[in-house]
């Protein structure tokens, strides 16, 4: 069994209590549930230079970060007023560590889109995802069908939210669907874990012009992101450079200032 098959047993499981403990009904009352959401596609898209989709996970299949102690209400702000263009929250907790409450603790103090990141492979999750103060979700082309996408992608529109759908291989392209925001290829070998920026690069002309592409995984300097956005990336997903560092705020800020100054100058 591969991580990924493994991850997806065990969120089947949890999505099946979760639905018991907090039925759609009850995350219906939420106050987040009827807020304007901020448009995670234009946010990326309005930006003059590449935009920065800055992560918070404490730790992965692959590496534990040692930030079990850190909260997102410590990171994610300073994420915003340095720059990010959007956000990126983790709420799987037996695999990266997050929960739900990383995304609720910190909405309120964020006006930039929030991505809440997890194995979507239930409705349910999407109504989860607009409870508590999402803006867009994540589908991963890996763990769902076609029909899947397009009726996944519809209730989240039905309910004012935005998705992003994460490819990994070639195979996965059929399943697009017209109606997706934004498209992510993840350049992380899934059987491997190891990671080629390259990988985007070799999908990008297979990909539907007209949707903003973002490249996520392996990004760690602004040579590799100059050649992405050159080629036709808008945005890139970076936690794990970030997130490694003592203090990931400042490392982030130091990051995005001088990749700014590039493209402005």
């Amino acid at each position: 069994m591969t991580i990924l098959n493994q991850i997806i047993t065990d969120k089947r499981r949890e999505v099946e209590l979760a639905k018991i403990n907090h039925p759609i009904s009850k995350l219906k009352s939420s106050a987040y549930f009827n807020r304007e959401r901020y448009s995670f596609k234009e946010s990326l898209d309005n930006n003059n230079g590449p935009s920065i989709i800055a992560e918070f996970k404490r730790k992965s299949p692959s590496k534990d970060f040692g930030k079990s102690h850190l909260t997102t209400n410590e990171i994610c702000p300073n994420y915003q007023i340095n720059g990010a263009g959007a956000l990126s929250i983790l709420t799987d907790r037996k695999y990266f560590g997050g929960s739900n409450e990383d995304v609720r603790s910190v909405r309120d103090e964020i006006t930039i889109p929030i991505l809440r990141k997890d194995f979507i492979i239930d409705s349910y999750q999407i109504h989860e995802a607009k409870s508590i103060g999402a803006d867009c979700i994540l589908l991963i082309a890996s763990c769902l069908q076609a029909e899947e996408i397009a009726e996944f992608t519809r209730i989240a529109h039905d309910l004012d939210l935005e998705v992003l759908l994460e490819l990994h291989c070639e195979n996965e392209i059929d399943k697009i669907s017209l109606d997706i925001d934004a498209i992510g290829i993840n350049n992380r070998n899934l059987s491997t874990f190891t990671t080629d920026y390259n990988h985007s690069l070799n999908m990008l002309a297979k990909l539907p012009n007209e949707v903003i592409k973002v490249s996520e995984s392996g990004i760690n300097s602004h040579a590799q992101i100059d050649e992405l956005y050159t080629a036709g990336f808008k945005a890139f997903l970076i936690g794990g450079l970030f997130m490694q560092c003592d203090d990931p705020a400042t490392t982030f800020r130091d990051f995005i200032t001088t990749l700014n100054h590039a493209h402005v100058n």
